[in-house]
C-alpha cells in the first residue's frame, strides 16, 4: 500500500516524481501529492482520488525544483481527502510516510499540549511535527531525524524534505520497504525498485531500522544505532516494459495470460525434467526431520496455503496447521521446536505475515518463505527461500503470482515427500511429468476466454454468488469468490460442497448463480450430488469441469466451462484460470476499475 518516490538532483524533478507515482499505482491508493523546494520555499500539489486529478493540478500550476518527494496514499488514519493527502508540511519540514505510527495519539497529545496545531487527521503529521520541533530548536536535519526515529512505534517508511536544505533528502524504514537508488549527480528513494526503474538500475535495500541521508552527490546509510553502514548496491533488473499493458485493456488480463510462461519459468527453478527430479534452491536443510508444518499467509496467498495443506498431508504425510497471518500471533500458537513455518507472500512485505514470521522464529521454527520479491524483508529473513518467478504483478487482484505460488508449493510438497520417505523415485518421476504439463494445460484453459466472456452477463446482475468445490477445489472456490468480490463488488462466498446442506443452502433461489468446480475423479460424484441439491432448489449452476465431467453432469446447468483433464496435483493451477477470467469479465461488464478496485491495496504494510 502507499508509494514513495524522492529525488535530489540537478534537473527539475516534478514530472519524474509523477512518473514514479504512475509506476506505483498498482499498490492501490486514494490520494496523491508532490512537494518540491523552490527558492527556499516548499511548493506542493495534492489531489484526492486518481493520479489524473494530480495531473490536472500540476498542469494548472506546474512545479519547479530540483529536489522533491511524492506519495500515493491508501488511507489508514483520516479519510482520503486533500488535507489528509501527503506530503505533509510542518514549518521547515515536509514528509511522506507509508505504514502506521501506533503511538501517534500519545505523541499528538504531547504536541498539542505544547500548542502545536495540526491540519490533518493523519498519524503521519505527528512525525513531521516532531522533526520540525527539533529543527526549529537548532538541530540539523540528520540529528533531528535520528532523535525522532526511536520515539516512533509501528511500521513505517518515511522520506523527509527540508525547506532550508535544497540538496537533501532523508529516508528511514522500520517494517515497511524503502529502496535507495544511485545516479550520476542524482540520488533517489523509492518504495521499490520498480518505482526507480527509469531513473537508475543501481539500488540498495535498506535493512530494518536503517535510515539514509542523500544529497545529489553522496549517500550515507545508518543503522538503527546511528552507526554508518554499507548496504550492497545491486542491479535491480526492473524495466519500464515490465509495467506495460501491451495490447491488453487491463493489467489483470495481461497477467492472467502470462501464466503459462511464468509458471514454466518458476518450475524451471524446481524441476529437473530430464532427471525426473524435484529440487530446492537450498539443499542444506534437513527436511526429513520435519514433523509438522505451519503455513501462514493472507488473502489469496492463504488460499494457496490451503491447497498446499492438502498436498503436504497427502504426499508428504506431514501434519499441517494453517493460519491467517492477522490471527496467528494473537492466539499464541504452540509451536514445537524444529517445526517448519512456511510463509507465503507476493510482496514479502505484508505486515501481518512478517510479524508472524518473527514470532515463529522466536519459537524455534525453521523459516521457509514463498515470495515473488527475492530481495524483500521476508526473503532476507528466511532459512529457506522459495522464490516465484511471476515478475511484477500490477493488477491489485493477484493472478499470476497465485499460480506461481501453487507451482512452488506443488514442487515443495513433492520434495518434502521424498525427503520423508513417502515418495518413490518412480512416483517422483510421475509427479515431475505432471508438473511439466501444467503450463500447456493452463494455456489450453486460456483458450476458453471468449466463451467465459460471453457468459459474464449471467453473473453480472447477481447480488450474491456461491462457489462450491471439494478437496483442493474448495480453496479454489474460496479464491474464485474472493476474485469476484475484489473486482466486481458482488457479494460472493466459497464453500466446501458438502457443507451446503448445513446452512448455506437456505440462500439458494433462482437469482443466485452457483459456480461449481468439479474435475472428474474420486470426488466428482459427491460434488455432483451436492450440485444436484442446489439445482433442485432453483440455483443457477455454472459447472467447471473436464469434458468427461461436463458430459456426465452438464445437463440442466445455465453454462459450462470445459477444462483439460489433468492430474489432481496440477488441477488447482488449471482451475485458477476460469475463476480468474470469470471474475475479470463480470467486472468489465459492470464497468468497475479492474486493475485498481476500490479500497484495496496491492501490498498491505500495516496491521
Amino acid at each position: 500500500m502507499c508509494g514513495i518516490v524522492a529525488i535530489v538532483g540537478k534537473l527539475s524533478v516534478a514530472e519524474r516524481l509523477f512518473a514514479g507515482l504512475k509506476r506505483l499505482e498498482y499498490r492501490g491508493y486514494d490520494s496523491a501529492g508532490i512537494c518540491t523546494v523552490v527558492d527556499g520555499q516548499f511548493e506542493r500539489r495534492r489531489a484526492e482520488g486518481k493520479l489524473e486529478h494530480l495531473r490536472g493540478a500540476l498542469d494548472a500550476e506546474p512545479l519547479a525544483g530540483n529536489v522533491g518527494i511524492a506519495h500515493t496514499r491508501w488511507a489508514t488514519h483520516g479519510k482520503p481527502t486533500v488535507s489528509n493527502a501527503h506530503p505533509h508540511i510542518v514549518g521547515p519540514v515536509a514528509l511522506v510516510h507509508n505504514g502506521i505510527i501506533e503511538n501517534f495519539k500519545l505523541l499528538r497529545d504531547e504536541l498539542l499540549a505544547e500548542g502545536r496545531e495540526f491540519t490533518s487527521e493523519t498519524d503521519s503529521e505527528v512525525v513531521a511535527h516532531l522533526v520540525a520541533r527539533e529543527v526549529e530548536g537548532g538541530a540539523d536535519p540528520a540529528t533531528a531525524v535520528a532523535t525522532v526515529l526511536p520515539r516512533l512505534i509501528g511500521a513505517f517508511a518515511i522520506s523527509f524534505l527540508f525547506r532550508d536544505y535544497p540538496d537533501l533528502i532523508i529516508g528511514a524504514r522500520m517494517g515497511a520497504p524503502l529502496t535507495v537508488g544511485y545516479g550520476d549527480g542524482e540520488n533517489y528513494l523509492g518504495s521499490d525498485a520498480l518505482a526507480l526503474a527509469p531513473l537508475t538500475q543501481r539500488i540498495a535495500y535498506l535493512d530494518e531500522g536503517d535510515w539514509v541521508v542523500a544529497t545529489r552527490d553522496n549517500v550515507q546509510i545508518y543503522d538503527r544505532d546511528n552507526q554508518p553502514v554499507t548496504r550492497e548496491i545491486v542491479q535491480s533488473g526492473a524495466t519500464a516494459e515490465e509495467i506495460s499493458k501491451g495490447n491488453y485493456p487491463h493489467f489483470m488480463l495481461k497477467e492472467i495470460f502470462e501464466q503459462p510462461l511464468v509458471v514454466a519459468q518458476t518450475l524451471q527453478s524446481y524441476v529437473r525434467a530430464f532427471d525426473g527430479e524435484v529440487t530446492m534452491p537450498d539443499t542444506s536443510l534437513d527436511l526429513a526431520g520435519i514433523k509438522r508444518v505451519t503455513i501462514v499467509a493472507c488473502g489469496t496467498s492463504y488460499y494457496a496455503g490451503m491447497v498446499a495443506k492438502y498436498w503436504f498431508e497427502q504426499f508428504a504425510r506431514v501434519p499441517v496447521d494453517l493460519d491467517f497471518a492477522s490471527e496467528f500471533r494473537y492466539r499464541e500458537p504452540v509451536l514445537e521446536a524444529g517445526g517448519l513455518a512456511l510463509f507465503i507472500s507476493q510482496s514479502g512485505e505484508t505486515a501481518d505475515t512478517l510479524a508472524a514470521l518473527r514470532y515463529a522464529r522466536e519459537h524455534g521454527q525453521v523459516i521457509a518463505v514463498v515470495v515473488n520479491v527475492p530481495t524483500s524483508s521476508m526473503a532476507r529473513e528466511a532459512d529457506l527461500l522459495l522464490p516465484t518467478r511471476a515478475g511484477p504483478e500490477i493488477g491489485v487482484a493477484s493472478t499470476k503470482a497465485f499460480s506461481c505460488q501453487l507451482a512452488v508449493l506443488a514442487a515443495f510438497s513433492a520434495n518434502l515427500a521424498r525427503a520423508r520417505g513417502h515418495l518413490t523415485r518412480e512416483e517422483e518421476r510421475e509427479l515431475v511429468t505432471h508438473l511439466n504439463e501444467a503450463p500447456a494445460a493452463i494455456n489450453e484453459a486460456l483458450g476458453h476466454d471468449e466463451e467465459i466472456a460471453a457468459m459474464a452477463h449471467l453473473v453480472a446482475p447477481a447480488r450474491d454468488v456461491l462457489y462450491l468445490g471439494r478437496g483442493p477445489d474448495y480453496p479454489m472456490a474460496l479464491e474464485g469468490a474472493l476474485k469476484l468480490k475484489e473486482i466486481s463488488y458482488i457479494h460472493a462466498e466459497g464453500y466446501a460442497a458438502g457443507e451446503m446442506k448445513h446452512g448455506p443452502i437456505a440462500l439458494i433461489d433462482e437469482h443466485v448463480p452457483v459456480i461449481v468446480l468439479a474435475p472428474s475423479g474420486p470426488l466428482f460424484e459427491k460434488t455432483v450430488s451436492n450440485m444436484q441439491e442446489v439445482r433442485a432448489r432453483g440455483g443457477q449452476i455454472i459447472l467447471i469441469s473436464d469434458a468427461e465431467g461436463i458430459a456426465e453432469a452438464g445437463e440442466g446447468t445455465i453454462a459450462t466451462i470445459t477444462m483439460p483433464k489433468v492430474h489432481p496435483l496440477i488441477a488447482p493451477l488449471v482451475y485458477a484460470v476460469p475463476v480468474q477470467l470469470l471474475a475479470y469479465h463480470v467486472a468489465v461488464a459492470k464497468g468497475t476499475d479492474v486493475d485498481q478496485p476500490r479500497n484495496l491495496a496491492k501490498s498491505v504494510t500495516v496491521e
